[in-house]
């Protein structure tokens, strides 16, 4: 499947950077973002990210950029900025309205307007449009046109790729259709899903972490349950998992970028159509109430464990990532575990292979501790499974507990729990 289309893709994280590469290895990709640092940095032929590999970046023609100036090139825009939620879990629609400024002030006849964005049915048409055509001075349906495209990158997943996941396209005509259909069609080799209109395309993406999150939070209730039952999570979704229609999800902090914020979108747009939802907030309530439980779960265990009476007072968190092996820190609920534990008084060391330093600090005021310079703590927290913590095992997690005695919180339960060591106190979701 061909085209003829010049492409630009605005934003260049976790979602556009992808894109853009994959296009790129076709042809010249005008690839803009307003962080001048991120733009640098891929000039220099690396992505921090760690999304694309160095080899795979140098491979693909791009125009890095950070001149809006330059879109003026392309006639086909793909839009991939994010989409949070500000802190009373409303949709911030902030860099989706900035981009699409951006994007109205290089507009010509002719051209596509692609969001991947995720959204509330009726964003791209209601929110974006306007600002592109009020911009632009142009007529959107007679002198350019739009569509939607929902990203579906998974950070850190080498598997499942932007060529590899079946694309789900839509356009506000049918023309707009058959091109878009067509383009992501010539890098998709998963093939395209055509969606009858844009809203069912926004809401196709927004019900996807919707229901990836109420299936975690049914596990993260059921957690708590387990908990005060005395009984062992993993166990019965061991059991339970034979059946063959039981669906295997485990209980976990739900941050990140896309499930712990997409269901707040789709409830926004609810209750302005008159709707209050009661099963997806209720979710939502579960999973952000997580880090408190495993922080709870952890000062109980240490208080009731404590050699001699003594008054614990050091935890060891490893990992702040939102998942493992990946450096993105957004909407990482391993902060919330963190903050519940200071809360008690106590003093919290956190340390993070894959995070950024800098990052950590300007995001969430957090001062990582190198792994040489943890020293002994009371209680050592697994909360992100990176893959040198997994590797590490017992003995690096004995390691830093003081004279190798203590509680140790396994969030994901990737300890062996046959191999507990002597003098150790292990609690898992």
């Amino acid at each position: 499947m061909g085209h003829s289309r010049k492409i630009s893709v605005i934003g260049l994280g976790y979602v556009g950077l992808p894109v853009a590469v994959s296009f790129g290895k076709q042809g010249r990709v005008v690839a803009f973002d307003i962080n001048t640092a991120r733009v640098a940095g891929l000039k220099a032929g690396h992505d921090v990210t760690g999304e694309v590999e160095d080899a795979e970046l140098a491979e693909a023609d791009l125009l890095l950029t950070t001149d809006p100036a330059d879109l003026a090139r392309a006639d086909f825009h793909i839009v991939t900025v994010p989409t949070p939620v500000d802190d009373a879990n409303k949709p911030d629609l902030t860099p989706l309205v900035s981009a699409s400024t951006t994007v109205g002030g290089r507009l010509k006849k002719g051209d596509i307007v692609v969001y991947e964005s995720t959204v509330f049915p009726g964003a791209t048409e209601e929110i974006c449009v306007p600002v592109l055509e009020n911009v632009s001075g142009l007529k959107c349906g007679s002198d350019f046109t739009v569509g939607y495209s929902p990203e579906r990158i998974n950070p850190g997943d080498r598997e499942h790729r932007f060529e590899t996941i079946t694309k789900v396209v839509s356009g506000q005509d049918a023309h707009t259709l058959d091109v878009v259909a067509a383009v992501y069609g010539s890098a998709v080799k998963a093939g395209v899903h055509k969606a009858p209109t844009i809203k069912a395309a926004e809401a196709a993406k927004v019900i996807e972490n919707t229901q990836r999150d109420l299936n975690i939070a049914l596990m993260n209730e059921l957690a708590q349950i387990f908990d005060r039952l005395g009984i062992d999570t993993r166990d019965v979704l061991d059991a339970a998992g034979t059946k063959w229609n039981f669906l295997r999800f485990s209980p976990g902090l739900v941050g990140g970028h896309c499930i712990g914020v997409d269901p707040y979108y789709l409830t926004h747009r609810a209750e302005q159509a008159g709707y209050r939802p009661q099963v997806i907030l209720a979710g939502r309530k579960i999973n952000d109430s997580m880090g408190a439980f495993v922080a709870n779960s952890a000062v109980k265990l240490m208080l009731k464990t404590a050699d001699g009476g003594a008054k614990p007072d050091t935890v060891a968190v490893l990992g702040l990532t939102f998942k493992e092996d990946v450096p993105d820190l957004r909407n990482t609920k391993v902060f919330d575990v963190i903050e519940e534990l200071e809360a008690f008084g106590l003093r919290v060391k956190i340390h993070d292979p894959m995070a950024e330093p800098a990052e950590a600090r300007h995001e969430y005021g957090i001062d990582l501790t190198p792994m040489e310079s943890l020293g002994q703590s009371d209680a050592v927290i697994v909360a992100v499974p990176h893959k040198s913590y997994v590797q590490g095992g017992w003995p690096m997690v004995q390691g830093l507990l003081k004279n190798g005695r203590g509680v140790v919180v396994d969030v994901r339960g990737v300890l062996d729990r046959d191999r507990v060591p002597d003098g150790v106190t292990l609690w898992r979701l």
